[in-house]
């Protein structure tokens, strides 16, 4: 309950660990439709879409150059443009909210371009730039091992830290690694199954969540509104 009650409730962070772990689920679930649906290239893991270049320059079949380009300035926008919002907004919660509402929009959008032909590279671009919209957010708003869209330093701390992490820490980890494997395979039955707007009205849905989440304890005055700094 101790560790329910600080990833939840907790002072420092309020409500933030555990929307950023619905965004950590939405993100497992846009980059299961980018990689199975739009030309086999990441839109929030960049590391991997960095790899997909060289394979796409060296000839690889099916890697795309153009979408995995694209895909990657579109981050790098998204990334940029969270970056000017986290400084017009000092209170966490409103920029969190705002945040979502946007990547929502982008994700409506995208729903709307998945119903036509031959329109994947522009879905992998408005994808891409909501994915580095809520990559920059989360560094912006300092929950410890929630990036929200990649996981390698969780998993190292995870592993490196694991006899003298605290059961918060433990757990943050664990749950943002589940919640990513989580999203990726709702993502891909979805996919799979029925069609990629299905899957990326799931994550509209969850991101959705978050921004009623996130607009409702933002009322009044806490002291994780206004925290920053990372613990």
């Amino acid at each position: 309950m101790r560790v329910w009650d600080e990833l939840a409730r907790g002072e420092r962070h309020g409500p933030l660990p555990v929307l950023l772990l619905v965004l950590t689920v939405a993100t497992g679930v846009v980059d299961a439709v980018s990689v199975l649906d739009l030309c086999r290239v990441f839109v929030a893991n960049m590391t991997g879409n960095v790899v997909f270049v060289g394979f796409a320059l060296a000839g690889t079949p099916g890697f795309s150059l153009a979408a995995s380009v694209i895909a990657l300035l579109g981050f790098l926008l998204g990334s940029y443009a969270g970056g000017h919002l986290a400084q017009r907004h000092s209170h966490r919660g409103h920029l969190l909210r705002n945040v979502a509402l946007v990547e929502l929009g982008l994700l409506v959008v995208t729903i709307l371009l998945s119903l036509l032909p031959d329109a994947t590279v522009v879905e992998a671009a408005l994808l891409a730039v909501a994915m580095g919209l809520q990559n920059s957010t989360a560094r912006r708003l300092a929950v410890p091992d929630l990036t929200t869209t990649v996981l390698t330093s969780t998993l190292s701390g995870f592993a490196a830290d694991i006899r003298r992490q605290g059961r918060v820490a433990a757990a943050r980890r664990a749950l943002a690694v589940f919640a990513m494997f989580l999203g990726a395979l709702v993502g891909a039955l979805l996919v799979l199954h029925t069609r990629a707007a299905w899957a990326l009205t799931a994550a509209a849905v969850l991101i959705g969540l978050v921004a009623a989440v996130s607009a409702l304890r933002s009322r009044g005055e806490a002291p994780w509104h206004t925290v920053t700094s990372s613990s």
